[in-house]
């Protein structure tokens, strides 16, 4: 596998937001007098704002009050993290310290508002890292289209199979395989997905054992 450039998905993969998100999600449908199961939350990884309404819908019908359900859900969430941050993944600070001492080009690249992106990364104290971003409002599809990946690669001027994507998601796993990129398949929800085990190059536990790859790749030690 040959790379030069490494692009970072950010929920599930640099942040440890998903979870948040999925408590902020099952607490709103139980102060509407629902349940939503974790393993319904896991489904949604990766996925953008319409993909989980229409989803929602389908779960509870047309009738569902989706309006609430998301005023409830971002209060709760927003209540969680102003409180205690949003934290970051094992492994990263290794990592981006390595794909800084290579001086190898990076990127993020989100299905998430560049808004929004901006402040999780604020919240778990990593303003600045990412200066260079591809966020939902610079692409005409979000993932699991290849849109977002092809944009990453075009702003790191590197071909996209010279690429590395680093994703937790099946969906963004799908977006990698689609953009002919290179793909680490970090999941978030175990157990892996096994038709994005298949699309990624590798499956790996966590960002520090992604570092050892990369450090090994280009013969570099830690």
């Amino acid at each position: 596998m040959r790379f030069r450039a490494i692009i970072f998905d950010m929920d599930g993969l640099v942040l440890d937001s998903e979870s948040g998100y999925f408590a902020a999600w099952r607490q709103a449908a139980i102060e509407m007098g629902l349940q939503l199961d974790l393993a319904f939350c896991h489904g949604l990884s990766g996925t953008q704002g319409s993909e989980i309404s229409q989803r929602l819908l389908a779960h509870y019908g047309p009738d569902f009050q989706l309006e609430r359900f998301y005023e409830l859900s971002k209060s709760i969430w927003l209540r969680q993290v102003q409180q205690q941050g949003i934290p970051v993944k094992s492994g990263f600070y290794q990592l981006i310290s390595l794909v800084n001492r290579l001086n190898l080009p990076y990127c993020l690249a989100t299905n998430s508002r560049r808004v929004d992106a901006l402040q999780c990364l604020n919240w778990a104290g990593l303003e600045g890292v990412f200066e260079r971003m591809i966020c939902r409002e610079d692409v005409s599809e979000p993932k699991p289209a290849a849109d977002i990946f092809l944009k990453a690669a075009e702003l790191l001027n590197t071909a996209p199979e010279q690429c590395l994507v680093l994703e937790d998601s099946p969906v963004g796993v799908a977006a990698a395989s689609a953009a002919a990129c290179h793909c680490l398949f970090v999941p978030s929800v175990l157990p892996a997905d096994s038709t994005a085990s298949k699309q990624a190059q590798a499956v790996m536990a966590d960002l520090s054992v992604v570092a050892d790859f990369i450090s090994a790749a280009f013969d570099h030690p830690l």
